[in-house]
């Protein structure tokens, strides 16, 4: 069984940075296709970057594109988000999601392309 935990979120300010993890255990972390969303009070769950299972293909929202980024250390069964000059409208549960059904180059920023998620860990971006 697939088990996903994230770490990493908090209270920061505009223009602050942040780094969010998300820890595999179960299953083969290199043979899967990790991804990050993120779900604001009362608004749909959002893609926010995507990365193949090598690391060699990466997908982001147009609203985090040059800001925030994605990387995984498959050694440490761990993918990460970088988060540069939050804005408040940043401020979301943060998810994390394996596709164990990906293929090689594959990075997808379909929520339903997902099979395990984690609990999520809030980021709140204050002025």
């Amino acid at each position: 069984q697939v088990q996903l935990v994230e770490s990493g979120g908090g209270w920061v300010q505009t223009g602050d940075s942040l780094r969010l993890s998300c820890v595999c255990s179960g299953g083969i972390f290199g043979a899967y296709a990790m991804a990050w969303f993120r779900q604001a009070p009362g608004k749909e769950r959002e893609f926010v970057g995507a990365i193949s299972r090598a690391g060699t293909v990466r997908s982001y929202g147009d609203s985090v594109q040059n800001r925030f980024r994605i990387t995984r250390d498959n050694d440490k069964r761990t993918v990460y988000l970088q988060m540069n000059n939050l804005k408040l409208e940043d401020t979301a549960t943060y998810y994390c999601a394996a596709d164990v059904n990906t293929v090689a180059g594959a990075a997808s920023r379909r929520r339903e392309a997902y099979d395990f998620w984690g609990q999520g860990t809030q980021v709140t971006v204050s002025s």
